[in-house]
């Protein structure tokens, strides 16, 4: 039974730690605006967190090998508390102005970061505690996530509506307290494998940073995966925080047509992920994977490149939405199965941060290629791109090995 606790909590934690990220995502920018009105100075304070959030992913790899996922995590989302309180504090004391805000934002990014890969490296751990299969956990993990996504962004308007944002940031910490406190209690403390003795020495930080650098670089599988995620997730920010909004608005849709469309999507989302971890080790993995980006990508854009009707648009976006599901259980599955434990935490964080690298200029590509060809020749041109990428894996031989499952060293089909 206490193996079992170890699961929901994790994925109980995960909940309150992304539903946090999604309000402080929506509160902070709205927060700039009403002290500022510029939105220069919002991107700037969103790019103060994002960067120290990708290379603290990346850094916190072998702290996380060395130290153990659990302590990290822990640790993190302790202090997360401490520093995202005091922009509430501050405001209530008006003592808050953008040069205190951007140090704080930094330190936020800073701390969720290693948080983030160290609730991730978690996962093969509490697989091999639970004897459950790695797609069906990771499957539940990417379904909580997709479902504390959806509830955080839609709470933390009512939320910043209601008390305004410096005062929502408040339940944003009392999120982050119960993140810490349920992995605290929940989840058995896991000593970090013996990975960094050498001949009786223990070996440098930046020797252990660059052996995951350099088992993700030579593991073919792994740097195809990176490669094809980093090109498809700058393609799905073009389309998601651009072009959606531009479709709305030329529509004449306004927000809360945008929110319910966007809805459909994620909403659809969680029930594939919820289905994958239950089938997903029973499935070939190649296939499923390239069906689950045919249906994911380019008909999306292909509806809105040809102006469908609102039905059509729900209906191509829930069938989108749960695709999408069923691609990252069998993507960290995968990762996890390729990786050796004691690399945990330094691959899945340099993996993670390598999938993220292109999502700052998402934007700007599709409000460049909006603004110079317009938005339906916008849609199918990035539609027909993606599609490209979705048919890549039967053709690059990174992917051969996709479908091959790794058990105790041995590979099986």
């Amino acid at each position: 039974m206490r193996k079992q606790i170890s699961f929901y909590a994790l994925l109980i934690a995960e909940a309150f730690s992304i539903s946090g990220t999604m309000l402080s995502s929506m509160a902070i920018p709205w927060l700039v605006l009403t002290i500022t009105g510029s939105p220069v100075l919002t991107g700037l304070v969103a790019m103060t967190e994002m960067i120290p959030y990708v290379i603290a992913k990346v850094l916190g790899g072998p702290l996380i090998d060395r130290i153990g996922a659990k302590k990290i995590a822990v640790f993190c989302d302790t202090f997360s508390v401490m520093i995202i309180a005091l922009i509430p504090l501050l405001h209530w004391m008006d003592k808050l102005s953008m040069p205190i805000l951007f140090p704080v934002v930094f330190l936020m990014g800073l701390l969720r970061g290693p948080a983030d890969a160290a609730k991730s490296s978690l996962v093969p751990d509490i697989a091999e505690l639970t004897k459950m299969p790695l797609e069906r956990l990771t499957g539940m993990a990417g379904a909580i996530q997709r479902l504390a996504s959806t509830i955080g962004t839609a709470g933390a308007g009512a939320l910043i509506a209601l008390m305004g944002p410096s005062q929502a940031l408040a339940i944003n910490a009392i999120g982050f307290t119960f993140s810490a406190l349920i992995i605290a209690i929940g989840i058995p403390l896991i000593s970090p494998a013996k990975h960094i003795q050498t001949e009786g020495k223990i070996t440098s930080y930046v020797k252990e940073l660059l052996e995951g650098w350099h088992f993700l670089r030579k593991d073919v599988v792994l740097v195809s995966i990176v490669l094809m995620v980093a090109a498809t997730n700058l393609l799905d920010q073009a389309f998601f925080v651009v072009m959606m909004p531009v479709w709305a608005k030329t529509n004449a849709y306004g927000t809360e047509m945008l929110g319910i469309v966007l809805a459909a999507f994620s909403g659809s989302s969680v029930l594939g992920s919820i289905i994958a971890s239950f089938i997903g080790s029973r499935m070939p993995r190649l296939p499923v994977y390239v069906i689950a980006f045919l249906l994911t990508g380019f008909p999306r854009f292909l509806v809105f490149a040809l102006s469908a009707p609102l039905p059509m648009v729900f209906m191509t976006l829930s069938i989108a939405g749960l695709a999408a599901g069923f691609i990252n259980p069998i993507l960290f599955a995968v990762l996890f199965e390729r990786t050796p434990k004691a690399m945990t935490g330094r691959v899945m964080s340099i993996f993670q941060a390598a999938c993220f690298a292109l999502l700052p200029f998402g934007g700007l590509l599709g409000g460049t290629l909006v603004s110079f060809s317009g938005l339906s020749n916008t849609f199918m041109a990035i539609g027909v791109i993606y599609l490209i990428l979705t048919l890549s894996p039967l053709t690059i031989k990174g992917f051969r090995d996709f479908g091959k499952r790794k058990i105790n060293d041995f590979e099986v089909s």
